[in-house]
């Protein structure tokens, strides 16, 4: 296991072989941010946004919780959201979820986890709508499909959200996007079309 010296090192090469390839990205990079994407991903350490999208530091917005939840009373989340939104002017805003999700898993466990519990009644919520699909599925299945099923519910909760919402209304360009990644191949799925002001199911 690295220490913390090690880490501190580690962040010194990178930054030199940076400026090798780009003398003056760091000198850019710290006049402006100008992302076109905010990404609502899980806080798992498996799933590094930048590095598997393979985008640069500045080109992307990132919040991460507990998997990767949209909760209506999270101001830590609404505040990203409408710093991206309304100050950065991102046009993309992504959900990306993960197979075997920790977060999904414990939700559907029945072991008391602690204060996590009241975090994940959101994702136990989708599975009890879901459940006459999800029962048929053996454990491993379910798992997978509420993960996936998690990730369209909270696309669907940002599109309600009324930073989004406002912007649709004054015709600012923004899609919401709901992706899942695997920890088995290290791909990226498109889960359903973007969500924008026409979609049906916002209505």
């Amino acid at each position: 296991m690295k220490t913390l010296p090690n880490l501190i090192e580690n962040n010194r090469k990178w930054a030199a072989k940076v400026r090798a390839e780009k003398p003056n990205f760091f000198a850019e990079l710290a006049e402006i941010q100008s992302p076109k994407h905010l990404w609502i991903g899980c806080a798992d350490s498996r799933v590094p946004a930048n590095q598997i999208t393979g985008l640069a530091p500045g080109e992307l917005f990132v919040h991460r919780n507990i998997a990767n939840l949209v909760v209506h009373s999270d101001l830590n989340m609404l505040s990203v959201l409408q710093y991206a939104v309304e100050i950065l002017k991102v046009q993309h805003v992504i959900v990306c979820g993960h197979y075997g999700c920790g977060g999904v898993r414990a939700a559907i466990n029945s072991q008391p986890n602690g204060l996590v519990d009241n975090w994940l009644r959101h994702i136990e919520d989708i599975a009890v709508i879901n459940w006459s699909h999800l029962k048929a599925l053996d454990y491993e299945a379910r798992l997978d499909r509420l993960c996936e099923l998690n990730v369209i519910q909270q696309a669907n909760n940002l599109g309600r959200t009324t930073v989004i919402q406002e912007a649709w209304n004054r015709g600012q360009k923004l899609e919401i996007h709901s992706w899942i990644y695997s920890l088995k191949d290290g791909h990226i799925c498109d889960l359903q079309d973007p969500i924008d002001h026409c979609t049906e199911q916002l209505q």
